[in-house]
């Protein structure tokens, strides 16, 4: 039988398309260098990885829909941390598509480490730099846990990344084992000290640091956890909507516009935005840690713009300090727990948008930085606060504001 040159056409393009799809491989092994994402979105959130449910003093089982504590982190499953580990010293985040330096080496200064991103060569590539602080809050796993100045958990899945803890044998602490972003705090802490934003995957906590000793006046040393690839990541794509709500198109999160200006304990705030209906949506929920922090604007603060750390495209309720003085904004819920010390199960993890304030040498005083990270009791007597708390007297609020999240899609 006479075959047309045609028909062979045919059959070639047939052939070829169908061995292309059975041959499609589409998992990345562990040596390859393409950086990518997993999503179309251009500032994924990846999931805290929160799994156990907590009343406001213990441990507990799983809530169900309109009873008390439903709608905390573990409720609700984003983008699951997946990391692959390259085998030449980095590791590749598969929901951010982040490449990050596996080993941080010793603490450095952080003009030293501006200088070694000129001239690291790891795993075959030279274009590493210092991250910001929403690529490596990105890293960040609350299912950690520390005990007062002692580690427990890391904040960090050690099975992927090497995490230090503080030399005691020279005077520090396990928990100092902090990391330092290339943000620097637009504002000042304390008595007027520059500093810089950085994540202790050790104790959990975001603050800004200062950048120079302040009694010496000699450079400060952080670990540096060097990164490469993903130059949007952090960066929002926010849409005023027009009826109450903000759509940030980088993560796929509908935020609430304005928050109701009113403060409640954990448990209640978790009530308030399982309830909420707004823009005729009625699945708004109370956001995580790493979904609250994607909203802070670190190029805000109180005293350089006088407003608060976040995109003016959104409203915060204005409050007086523990001193009466106006200027200052109120703390917001998130979801997640934090993990800490003999009762670890009684904290939840808050932003600060306005001043991180705490009480030092007997004096009120921006401490952490407006955009920090920090935890409060999930419930305690309303008379009873503000209090402070801590080696830098953080201010206790206890009864927070909150801003309710829902997916676009």
């Amino acid at each position: 039988m006479d075959i047309k040159p045609i028909t062979l056409l045919v059959i070639f393009i047939l052939a070829n398309l169908f061995f292309s799809c059975d041959n499609d491989d589409s998992e990345v092994s562990d040596n390859d260098s393409v950086i990518g994402t997993t999503t179309d979105k251009t500032y994924p959130i990846v999931d805290t990885g929160v799994f156990e449910f907590y009343s406001d003093t213990a441990i507990i089982t799983t809530p169900t829909v309109g009873h008390a504590f439903y709608g905390q982190d573990a409720t609700y499953n984003g983008n699951q941390p997946s990391y692959t580990n390259n085998g030449d010293g980095t590791i590749t985040d598969n929901i951010t598509g982040l490449m990050w330096q596996q080993d941080m080496g010793d603490k450095i200064s952080y003009v030293d480490a501006a200088d070694l991103v000129e001239t690291i060569n790891l795993g075959g590539y030279t274009d590493w730099r210092i991250p910001s602080i929403k690529e490596l809050y990105s890293l960040a796993n609350f299912t950690g846990r520390c005990y007062g100045d002692d580690a427990v958990d890391m904040f960090i899945d050690t099975n992927y990344f090497i995490q230090p803890i503080g030399d005691e044998s020279i005077g520090e602490r396990e928990i100092d084992g902090q990391t330092w972003s290339k943000t620097h705090y637009v504002g000042l802490i304390m008595n007027g000290d520059e500093a810089v934003f950085g994540y202790n995957f050790v104790d959990g906590r975001l603050k800004a640091y200062p950048k120079y000793n302040p009694a010496t006046g000699a450079p400060n040393a952080m670990y540096f956890r060097m990164v490469r690839g993903g130059q949007s990541y952090g960066e929002n794509n926010f849409t005023d909507n027009s009826d109450g709500t903000i759509t940030d198109h980088a993560t796929g999160l509908m935020w609430q516009q304005v928050d109701n200006g009113t403060t409640y304990n954990w448990e209640n705030a978790l009530d308030y935005a399982e309830s909420l209906t707004l823009a005729e949506h009625d699945d708004w929920r109370m956001p995580n840690a790493k979904e609250l922090q994607s909203i802070v604007d670190y190029t805000r603060s109180p005293s350089t713009t006088a407003s608060p750390a976040i995109n003016p495209l959104f409203s915060c309720t204005p409050i007086t300090d523990p001193e009466g003085n106006p200027g200052q904004y109120g703390y917001y819920w998130s979801s997640s727990p934090l993990q800490d010390g003999p009762t670890p199960y009684t904290d939840a993890v808050y932003f600060c948008f306005g001043k991180a304030q705490g009480v030092m040498t007997g004096n009120l005083m921006d401490v952490h930085g407006a955009g920090a990270q920090r935890n409060d009791p999930k419930s305690g007597d309303a008379t009873l606060f503000p209090d402070n708390f801590g080696p830098q007297g953080d201010v206790r609020y206890v009864y927070n504001f909150i801003r309710c999240v829902r997916n676009v899609d």
